[in-house]
């Protein structure tokens, strides 16, 4: 099974695909797309599609993990991420993937053990658990732990053993 987590954003969008073959998990690939500030929200967006189309269709997952929004600075970044994680629900969706939403406090607990870790201790599990060097982008090794977590969630992986 082939997972596509992803970490949305207006501004940057995390990805992260890992696929789960005989109780073994392996790191297929991963990194961010960004945004460029300037054009107009609904400009990003259309990007952000296409990018997020063309990803689909060059890897076929199976199913797909896009995180929740658990707080923004301003209710401007709250609608903004809002229509990004919207974006991402409607690419998968069209491609008739079946996605599960976790928010960030869910994903760092399966990884780590403990909903309120930092990036660095997610980042450090997700390289851990993938047997790869750790992501220098945050959003991509958010996006890697989402796809962990719904392998984790769906049949126990012994992370901690």
């Amino acid at each position: 099974m082939l997972i596509l987590g992803i970490d949305p954003g207006s501004r940057i969008c995390g990805f992260g695909l890992v696929k789960h073959e005989r109780h073994s998990l392996k790191y297929v690939d991963s990194g961010r797309f960004t945004l460029m500030t300037t054009p107009p929200l609904a400009e990003r967006l259309a990007r952000l599609q296409g990018f997020l189309v063309e990803l689909v269709h060059r890897h076929a997952p199976d199913t797909g993990v896009v995180e929740k929004v658990f707080f923004a600075k301003s209710v401007q970044s709250a609608l903004s991420l809002g229509h990004a994680r919207g974006v991402c629900l409607l690419v998968a969706a069209r491609r008739g993937l079946d996605v599960v939403e976790y928010p960030p406090s869910v994903v760092k607990k399966a990884l780590t053990g403990n909903g309120g870790a930092g990036k660095q201790q997610v980042a450090y599990m997700v390289a851990h658990v993938l047997g790869v060097e750790a992501e220098s982008s945050d959003h991509a090794s958010d996006a890697l732990a989402a796809a962990i977590c719904l392998l984790q969630a769906s049949e126990p992986l012994r992370l901690f053993e």
